[in-house]
């Protein structure tokens, strides 16, 4: 049996990593700023979150959500008390996707009504729901169009309240930053008036935190630089450090019924007892006060490379756009200074989403490494 071949790869083959590096099958040693899309927010393998998952699979790895399982309690308290979120209830699932699967379900549930209204050149996921309200036709199969959705501009709120005047909207969904597709965000002046039509009109605002969660914007959740309270929150990236995992945030107003939703595998005692090392390494380690500290530094850092025309985004989650294509850079980063960057459907935004963990000295090698490509280049 072969592979079905659906991603582009990079001649890479990692086989090793600790904190922001990784070492591939030749013994290279590259520099981490991409992270797998965002997904490592504690730093590889780290020797707490390895000794916790040992642990865990000695005594329970699996079993279904037909029985107690407390670790999910204690994910839900811990997770609360972090995020300052512990008005929500939890929802374990296994992916952002899914997560955003989980949302839209229960807001539809609760109003009766199925469109969506969601945002120019946003991503929210592959599955059903989840991808007709992603703004990309290459991955929006026949069978997924017919879910009823409707893009909008960012910042527009008068055609947000335009669609919400025809009264069939369940819900509005958002990210806290834009991901892949390339690192625009709201206002906060925006973002305080989606809340208040969403109340207006009992529509369900739910704030897409999958990448932009778990501290990487330099608060828990990016949302919480606007000063909002979503009715629905998911995440998944961060959450797990590489092990699957994805959550829904519901509002304590929103009431649950048995049945609802579900899942095989989500909040699985392997998985919470990741999620919960996770939390436990950000909070002893200070890991959102870093962040801060670093996007504080690479900002003035970045300065140097003259040919830089914005810099996007918050935190460790920062695009920096040219006025040319960067492939060419991104795979000069990779073979030839060992570093790990992303790209986005903007084909001129590099994105940097390094762990949470990330030093000054780390940020000094990758500014260095693009000064020389970018020598070179003009």
């Amino acid at each position: 049996m072969n592979l079905f071949n659906v991603y582009p790869l990079y001649n890479v083959t990692p086989v090793k990593s600790r904190g922001s590096y990784v070492w591939d099958d030749n013994n290279t040693k590259y520099l981490d700023l991409y992270g797998g899309h965002g997904v490592i927010s504690i730093g590889h393998s780290h020797p707490y979150y390895i000794e916790k998952l040992k642990f865990q699979l000695n005594q329970i790895g699996f079993y279904s959500n037909s029985v107690q399982n407390p670790l999910q309690v204690k994910l839900a308290e811990k997770l609360g008390k972090i995020s300052a979120c512990d008005n929500y209830n939890l929802f374990l699932c296994n992916s952002g996707a899914e997560a955003n699967e989980n949302a839209l379900k229960t807001a539809s549930f609760i109003s009766g009504k199925k469109r969506v209204i969601a945002f120019n050149n946003s991503f929210h996921g592959r599955t059903s729901a989840a991808v007709a309200v992603t703004d990309n036709s290459n991955i929006n199969a026949p069978i997924n169009q017919q879910q009823v959705v409707t893009f909008l501009p960012l910042n527009k709120i008068d055609l947000v309240k335009n669609e919400l005047e025809k009264e069939d909207v369940c819900a509005i969904i958002i990210e806290g930053i834009q991901g892949v597709g390339g690192l625009d965000e709201g206002t906060t002046d925006f973002f305080k008036k989606l809340e208040i039509v969403c109340k207006k009109n009992e529509v369900m605002l739910i704030l897409d935190e999958i990448q932009s969660g778990y501290g990487r914007s330099g608060k828990f959740f990016a949302f919480q630089h606007h000063g909002i309270n979503p009715d629905i929150i998911t995440t998944a990236k961060g959450m797990g450090n590489g092990f699957p995992i994805g959550a829904v945030l519901l509002s304590n107003k929103i009431e649950a019924k048995k049945g609802m939703l579900g899942t095989t595998f989500g909040g699985n005692h392997l998985a919470c007892s990741a999620a919960i090392s996770v939390l436990d390494i950000i909070e002893k380690e200070n890991l959102i006060d870093n962040v801060n500290t670093i996007s504080a530094y690479f900002l003035e850092k970045i300065k140097e490379v003259p040919l830089i025309k914005k810099v996007k985004g918050r935190g460790l989650m920062l695009g920096l756009e040219f006025e040319f294509d960067i492939a060419e850079i991104r795979k000069k980063l990779i073979f030839d200074k060992h570093i790990f960057t992303g790209g986005a459907a903007n084909k001129k935004l590099l994105r940097i989403l390094p762990p949470l963990s990330v030093t000054k000295k780390q940020i000094d090698e990758f500014v260095d490494a693009l000064k020389g490509i970018l020598n070179e280049k003009s």
